[in-house]
C-alpha cells in the first residue's frame, strides 16, 4: 500500500505562505526547527486529511531564488466553490494567473512562485461573470 505523505516546498517568508494556505483551508499542525541544520520545517494540512505540506525555511537562504517556482510543477487542491475560492483568494491580494472562466480549473501562485491548481469539486460549475470573460493574467 502507498499513501501520499507530504510535498515538500523551501519558502523564503513562512509566514506569508502559511496565511497563503490557510486561506485556502489549511491548517498548521506542527512546527520543528533544527539548529544544526539552521532550518524550520512547517507541516499543514487539509482538516480531516493525513496528506500534508512540508514548509521548509533555510535561515540561511533568505531572499533565495528557486527558480520562479516553475521547476516545481504546482499543488493540486479541490475547493467546494471555485468562483467564492477565486474571490476570497483575490480580495486578500492574490493575483488569479489562469481565472476560472468555464467554473472547473483556475491558477494561482504561492508568494514563492509556486503555482496551485484550484479545481472545483464535482466538476464545473456555469460560468459566472466577471470569470468567464477573463484572460490569463500571468504565466502558470
Amino acid at each position: 500500500m502507498t499513501a501520499f505523505l507530504h510535498t515538500m516546498i523551501r519558502v523564503t517568508d513562512p509566514e506569508a505562505t502559511i496565511n497563503f494556505f490557510k486561506l485556502l483551508g489549511l491548517e498548521g499542525r506542527r512546527v520543528k526547527e533544527s539548529d544544526p541544520g539552521r532550518f524550520t520545517l512547517y507541516f499543514l494540512g487539509v482538516p480531516g486529511e493525513d496528506a500534508e505540506i512540508e514548509l521548509t525555511h533555510n535561515w540561511d537562504g533568505e531572499g533565495e531564488d528557486f527558480g520562479g517556482g516553475r521547476n516545481f510543477g504546482h499543488l493540486a487542491f479541490e475547493v467546494d466553490d471555485i468562483y467564492a475560492t477565486c474571490e476570497k483568494l483575490q480580495a486578500h491580494g492574490v493575483t488569479i494567473n489562469r481565472p476560472p472562466r468555464e467554473g472547473r480549473m483556475a491558477f494561482v501562485k504561492t508568494p514563492d512562485g509556486i503555482s496551485i491548481e484550484l479545481l472545483n469539486k464535482g466538476g464545473a460549475q456555469e460560468p459566472k461573470e466577471p470569470w468567464a470573460s477573463m484572460e490569463n493574467v500571468g504565466t502558470w
